[in-house]
């Protein structure tokens, strides 16, 4: 019922996730990460525990593979599931039961996993793998991004467009990109514009909030009251 992206940059140790589907909410269920750890894709008939199995797995040191064969060893319909996941050395892994829908399958390159089921065909995992390896100059976000819209482009879900979702970590305990469409006509798009929020509202003050670098963050009074000024806001500091 989805197909979604797995990322991993060995550069700045960030692990991404980038979702999309025809049912509602994708980004409440499907996608898990951890700092340091590694990403999971958890979908078609969506079982949730299994993300975070996954993950305890590979914290433990457990690679992909053997996570996933671990976290499903107890889920009597592991055969209607489908997951992926990705570890800090960026090795993946992929389970495609035999009862989800078809079109379903997975595919990988170093660094990124690609999985869906219930798609127009295997062109959606392929050109979604093809524009991953070929945007290699481009941030994260933006290449899982475009990679999304290949997919889309090649049919994604065959049923339609609702939801989409896209996660992004660092090196602290929680994303430093974490955005939900839960319902739109055209949720990639919807997503693009809310990715080009982040970048201008939310990403330049990644390297100054409180972070594990700096457990208090900075705060420049000056640069936020003139950036208050320059809205027209009438805002002012107490003391």
């Amino acid at each position: 019922m989805t197909w979604s992206i797995l990322a991993h940059d060995p550069q700045t140790g960030a692990f991404g996730v980038t979702v999309a589907t025809c049912a509602f909410a994708v980004g409440a269920s499907c996608p898990y990460l951890r700092a340091g750890v590694g990403a999971v894709s958890t979908q078609s008939f969506t079982n949730r525990y299994l993300g975070p199995a996954v993950l305890d797995a590979m914290a433990r040191g457990l690679p992909p593979e053997a996570a996933i064969e671990a976290a499903l060893a107890g889920d009597t319909n592991k055969a209607y599931r489908q997951i992926h996941a990705m570890d800090r050395h960026g090795r993946s892994a992929a389970w495609t039961g035999q009862s989800c829908v078809i079109w379903a399958g997975s595919a990988s390159a170093p660094g990124f996993s690609v999985a869906g089921n219930m798609l127009a065909g295997a062109e959606v995992v392929a050109q979604t793998l093809v524009s991953l390896n070929a945007g290699t100059a481009l941030p994260l976000p933006e290449r899982m991004m475009l990679a999304m819209e290949a997919g889309q482009a090649a049919g994604g879900d065959r049923r339609g467009r609702q939801s989409a979702a896209m996660k992004l970590i660092t090196t602290e305990d929680f994303p430093d990109l974490d955005l939900r469409v839960d319902d739109h006509a055209d949720p990639l798009a919807e997503l693009r514009r809310l990715i080009g929020l982040w970048q201008r509202e939310r990403a330049p003050s990644l390297a100054t909030g409180p972070r594990k670098a700096d457990p208090s963050g900075t705060i420049d009074r000056t640069a936020v009251q003139a950036a208050w000024k320059a809205r027209g806001l009438d805002l002012r500091f107490g003391n």
